[in-house]
């Protein structure tokens, strides 16, 4: 049985968990609420480790990530369990500690199947990534190896320590910043806004390629005081950081009307007073999806399509001006 990482005995034979500012101390026999670890005869242990209770070819855009290597398709997987509680989890079946029908697969066997399948990388994704930190970083350390790239969807919700442990493997994230409002955390999420700010800027400051999405929830988090609170906070660290507004559809336990087309158009409208790519999802129509070219206007990546159309030159030109957009694709 494979040890945990970031962990510490304690008396009586309980241990203290390190990973996340949740911070479990559990007693022999014990799991915690994310359901991804316990403690097993003193040590911890990780639950799911290589257990993948879901894998599919996605295309990058449905991370979201609409600046790295537009157009591609990325090998997604993931594991039960999430140390968040968040009532509008849109992926509650596999994140909130049901059973689940789980396939085993090693690190070396992800990666065989993402180079078998032409995918551009490893998304980690569906789920929560960082509590199922062990195999993802051993894959990730892999997927490098073999010149695949990396990518976590995450909520950024990990202590400072571990999380400097796994950047040095990851090259891209969608963290999912769900408000700038702490009680919102606490009571919806049941969890605190301060760790995912720092682990934003901690993301930030290693290097990866980073994009933020934000759910808007009816009467939750979608006035324009807190969308101007979360744009400034972007705009600060980085105006270049794409943001990418979500509609709520009622999932799990919210009790929340649909989001409505027009608080998503007015959230566009806000944000572009200071950021330049903000995007609209989970929404009809093509509004807010394309990516232009800020000095013709040029329409250079074209989401309209299963896979998105990209007129761009391989090191990131508009193929009509020549202007040089902040996207990867090399």
């Amino acid at each position: 049985m494979i040890k945990a990482a970031w962990w510490k005995p304690q008396s009586g034979g309980k241990v203290k968990c390190e990973l996340c500012p949740i911070a479990c101390t559990l007693q022999d026999g014990q799991s915690g609420p994310c359901g991804t670890r316990a403690n097993t005869g003193g040590e911890m242990h990780p639950l799911h480790y290589g257990e993948l209770v879901a894998a599919a070819m996605d295309p990058i855009e449905k991370k979201p990530l609409y600046h790295f290597h537009p157009g591609e398709q990325i090998l997604s997987v993931a594991a039960p369990g999430c140390n968040l509680h968040c009532m509008f989890c849109q992926n509650s079946n596999i994140s909130q500690g049901q059973q689940h029908h789980t396939s085993s697969s090693t690190p070396q066997q992800v990666v065989d199947v993402a180079l078998a399948r032409n995918s551009m990388g490893i998304a980690f994704t569906y789920s929560e990534p960082l509590v199922w930190f062990e195999f993802v970083r051993d894959t990730a350390r892999v997927a490098q190896q073999a010149g695949l790239k990396t990518v976590l969807v995450t909520n950024g919700f990990l202590n400072t320590g571990p999380l400097a442990e796994l950047l040095p493997h990851i090259d891209a994230a969608n963290i999912d910043l769900k408000s700038m409002d702490d009680s919102f955390y606490k009571k919806i999420c049941k969890a605190e806004l301060q760790p995912v700010l720092d682990a934003i800027g901690q993301f930030h400051a290693a290097g990866v390629h980073l994009e933020l999405t934000n759910l808007l929830i009816p009467g939750h988090n979608d006035s324009e005081g807190e969308i101007n609170q979360l744009v400034d906070f972007i705009a600060a660290l980085d105006p270049q950081i794409p943001l990418h507004f979500s509609a709520y559809r009622p999932a799990w336990k919210m009790d929340a009307p649909p989001t409505p087309g027009s608080t998503m158009l007015r959230a566009l409208e806000w944000a572009q007073k200071k950021l330049p790519w903000v995007y609209l999802g989970n929404i009809g129509g093509e509004t807010g999806r394309d990516t232009g070219c800020p000095e013709c206007g040029k329409v250079v990546i074209n989401r309209a399509y299963s896979q998105a159309q990209v007129n761009l030159t391989e090191d990131s030109h508009c193929s009509g001006c020549g202007h040089l957009l902040p996207v990867i694709r090399i």
